[in-house]
């Protein structure tokens, strides 16, 4: 995958919500209650289906970077041109409160 439309994201993951949702930030990091448990991988694997729709990129594009078993962890999205990255920033800019 290119690097050329990439977007790297901190993500602080709270497991065992109601419901999967971006719930503000935590330091510089983006807040994200997590429906599934974090046992066998579930909570990253709805974490990351959750970043794919939010973000509107196929599950294969996102990647987790660092944080396999930490509350704090990095994600990497992929985008296929400049129009998608700037919608998936400005889309990042209202989860955080931004906007």
């Amino acid at each position: 995958m290119s690097s050329e439309y990439l977007l790297t994201l901190a993500i602080h993951a709270v497991p065992g919500a109601k419901r999967t949702q971006a719930a503000g930030t935590h330091a510089d990091a983006l807040r994200v209650r997590i429906s599934a448990p974090p046992v066998d991988g579930k909570a990253n694997q709805a974490l990351t289906a959750w970043l794919a729709e939010t973000f509107d990129v196929p599950k294969r594009n996102v990647t987790l970077l660092a944080g396999t078993s930490a509350r704090q962890k990095r994600f990497a999205l992929h985008f296929a041109d400049a129009d998608a990255l700037a919608a998936a920033q400005t889309r990042l800019a209202e989860l955080r409160g931004e906007n």
